[in-house]
């Protein structure tokens, strides 16, 4: 049986079963984002952003093409592992199968064609494999999309496998696999004042 779940926390340990991500400001859980500036933390919550659950790894954009991540190290997105993202989008089959055409969409809750409300979204795939943040590069984008409904849809790796190892690229791999894991970074800004709820991820893959 197919199915897609996602993931947060070293190790990717905690799934999310039914709740999402929240995005907020310096001060931790609860604390507003300014206007036209991105999150310094994300915890798990429920759809209105009230309930505290675990806190994520936290990928602040701070350029096209580079991230802030623990301990305010700002680092090009090539050189951010795996197990720094924000988000483990895991896609499970009962038999081994390849996956292609996968796709993440950021929308408003409503229409997975509809741009979010109010947010602007940084999404970045991560392919680093290697826990190390210096050293070999990953293979992921080296820029951030900015996803908005179907006019701007974020492409992922092609038959990543288990824990992303097979990801390359993110093109050609016709990997086949009972698993295969897909590792984002994800940070949002607001666009006005006032919580966002008409906010939300959809991913999409094809198997075979």
């Amino acid at each position: 049986m197919a199915a897609i779940n996602f993931y947060i926390g070293s190790g990717f340990a905690t799934e999310l079963a039914g709740s999402g991500l929240g995005f907020y400001g310096g001060g931790g859980f609860g604390r507003s984002v300014a206007v036209g500036t991105y999150q310094d933390n994300t915890y798990v919550t429920n759809s209105a952003g009230t309930i505290q659950g675990p806190q994520c790894n936290n990928v602040k954009w701070v350029h096209a093409n580079s991230g802030e991540v623990a301990g305010g190290v700002t680092l090009d997105l090539l050189d951010i592992p795996n197990e720094d993202a924000t988000l483990n989008i895991r896609f499970t089959h009962g038999s081994a199968v390849q996956v292609q055409n996968a796709e993440l969409r950021i929308y408003d809750r409503s229409n997975i064609n509809n741009g979010a409300s109010g947010v602007t979204t940084k999404v970045a795939e991560i392919i680093h494999p290697e826990t190390a943040q210096t050293g070999l590069l990953g293979s992921g984008d080296t820029s951030w999309y900015t996803p908005s409904g179907s006019s701007v849809v974020v492409p992922l790796a092609d038959s990543p496998g288990i824990s992303g190892l097979e990801a390359q690229n993110g093109s050609g791999s016709t990997t086949s696999d009972i698993r295969h894991d897909f590792y984002i970074a994800w940070s949002a800004s607001p666009d006005s004042i006032g919580s966002k709820t008409a906010y939300a991820l959809y991913v999409s893959l094809e198997y075979l």
